[in-house]
Order: C-alpha cells, then sequence, then structure tokens
C-alpha cells in the first residue's frame, strides 16, 4: 500500500470514529436531557377521579394508608387521613407549627400541649398516623360521616371546612392504597440515581405494615400477601420508588416497569404475593 493510500485509509478511520464518538455522545446527551425533561409526579386514577401528588407525597400518603391496612381499617379512614393530613401539611412532614398552633408539627400537626405526645413521636409518620386513627376510630360512625366531619372531630381545627377541598385526592389515593381499587397508582419516574438496598426496603415495609412475610433474593424482594392486601403493598412499593429505587413491581398477572413509564401492563403472572424488584449497580 502507498503512502498517500495509507494516509486516505488513516484518514477515513478517524473521520469514522469522530462521527460514531459524536453520535454516542449526542444520544448520551438527548438521554440525559429528555430525563431531566421529566416531571416526577404519582397518579391514582380511580373511576372518573384522579389525582395527583408530588413523589414525597405520595411516599406518605401510602405510609398513612399503610397504617390503616395494618389496623384492618375500612378504606374509607383512609381516605379521612390522607385529606387530613394534605390540608394540615401538604402531606409533608414539617418540623414547624402556625399562628393558630405554634407547637404543632408533623403530617398532622399534632400539638403536645393538646396530648397528642411529644414533639418527638409527633414527628415520627408511623406514630403519627396512629394517633390519628386512635382518635379517628373513638368518633362514632366515623365512617359514615362527611370526611370534612371527621376530620374536624378529631383535629378541631380553627378552620373546619378546609378539609373538604381535599376530598377526591383522599378517596382516590385510598382506593389505590388499600388496594381496593388494582392497578390505580402509577409514578412517572426518572432512572434511580443509585443502586437499591434489599434490606431498606424491608426495613420501610416493616414500618409500615408490621410483622409481614418478606425475604430479600438478590434485588428482589417477594412479599408473601394476596388479594387486596397484595395490591395495597404494590402499590406502596410504586409510591415509594424514587426513594427506594425500585425498577419493577409484580403482582398477579401485572407489571409497573420504571423504565417504561407506561403505568401497570399485562404481564407473566408472578406466581402469588408481590415481587419488588430494585435497582443494581451500574444499572
Amino acid at each position: 500500500m502507498t503512502p498517500r493510500r495509507r494516509l486516505r485509509r488513516a484518514v477515513i478511520i478517524g473521520l469514522f470514529l469522530v462521527l460514531v464518538g459524536g453520535g454516542i455522545y449526542t444520544a448520551a446527551t438527548l438521554v440525559q436531557r429528555s430525563e431531566k425533561l421529566i416531571t416526577e409526579e404519582c397518579t391514582a386514577a380511580v373511576g372518573t377521579q384522579r389525582s395527583q401528588l408530588a413523589t414525597d407525597q405520595a411516599a406518605n400518603a401510602a405510609l398513612i394508608t399503610a397504617v390503616s391496612v395494618r389496623r384492618g381499617l375500612p378504606p374509607r379512614a383512609a381516605s379521612i387521613a390522607l385529606a387530613t393530613a394534605m390540608q394540615e401539611s401538604k402531606l409533608r412532614n414539617i418540623s414547624h407549627g402556625d399562628l393558630a398552633g405554634p407547637d404543632s408539627r408533623g403530617l398532622f400537626q399534632q400539638r403536645p400541649s393538646q396530648g397528642w405526645g411529644t414533639q418527638e413521636q409527633v414527628m415520627d409518620p408511623v406514630y403519627a398516623a396512629n394517633a390519628f386513627y386512635d382518635a379517628l376510630v373513638k368518633v362514632p360512625g366515623y365512617a359514615t360521616l362527611e370526611i370534612t366531619d371527621a376530620a374536624q372531630r378529631v383535629q378541631r381545627s380553627a378552620y373546619p371546612t378546609a378539609y373538604a377541598e381535599h376530598e377526591s385526592m383522599g378517596r382516590a389515593f385510598a382506593s389505590a392504597l388499600t388496594g381496593e381499587t388494582p392497578a390505580a397508582l402509577n409514578c412517572t419516574l426518572r432512572s434511580p440515581e443509585a443502586a437499591g438496598d434489599p434490606a431498606v426496603l424491608l426495613s420501610e415495609l416493616g414500618a409500615a405494615y408490621g410483622n409481614i412475610p418478606a425475604a430479600a433474593t438478590g434485588q428482589t424482594v417477594k412479599v408473601e400477601v394476596a388479594d387486596s392486601y397484595a395490591w395495597s403493598v404494590a402499590h406502596w412499593a410504586v409510591a415509594n420508588a424514587k426513594e427506594l429505587s425500585v425498577e419493577r413491581v409484580d403482582v398477579g398477572n401485572k407489571r409497573w416497569d420504571r423504565k417504561a413509564r407506561d403505568g401497570w401492563q399485562d404481564a407473566p403472572d408472578a406466581g402469588g404475593g408481590v415481587a419488588i424488584t430494585l435497582a443494581a449497580a451500574g444499572s
């Protein structure tokens, strides 16, 4: 091969590598930009009702509802609790009160000075949810009351009608998160930023549902529950997918896939229970 041909060949190969490298860089850049354009949120769609929450709000809603499921309460109890927490704290575990309640704290803005517990206790979401339900079940006929009336009998708010603004959200998310309505909760998320930790997921699952039969094999946690309880756990996993790096949830013949971002789809039967698959390192 003559020197001129060798030079021409080297130039062609160099240009090819530049184009390939540029294409890979462009593709990676487009993927990164498309990720940033994704609005992360969770949606509960039940019948004609459709409500959205931010991912941190949805995770708190899932915990509040899981506590009601653990206690064997009807979905109505979770509806009341969610509407209440949305009004009191926007479903966020805030560490401050307001003029009406300077010492109010937590998801339900419970006041230590009014006998709800210590500040540390009411800032614990599990304790706060249980304290709310402890008071709610003492309200005669709470399950047949209007949500705003039941909430007010527990909270004794200066703005008793405000809870009504959140009834639709409370009903939709409670119906999904109690498992009453299958495949009703979807979260649209970016790719996980880190690998998931099965031990952390098992700890959070236990805090929410109590002594629940669950075990990890590699990056998959299998929870041995059935029927509406299975759908409650499955929706809880989706609502916590951002924080816990959940990539896939299988229950029955349905699957939620974080990467697909198309909600619950038909899939091979999971063989009973709920399978929660976490992101692996480098995925």
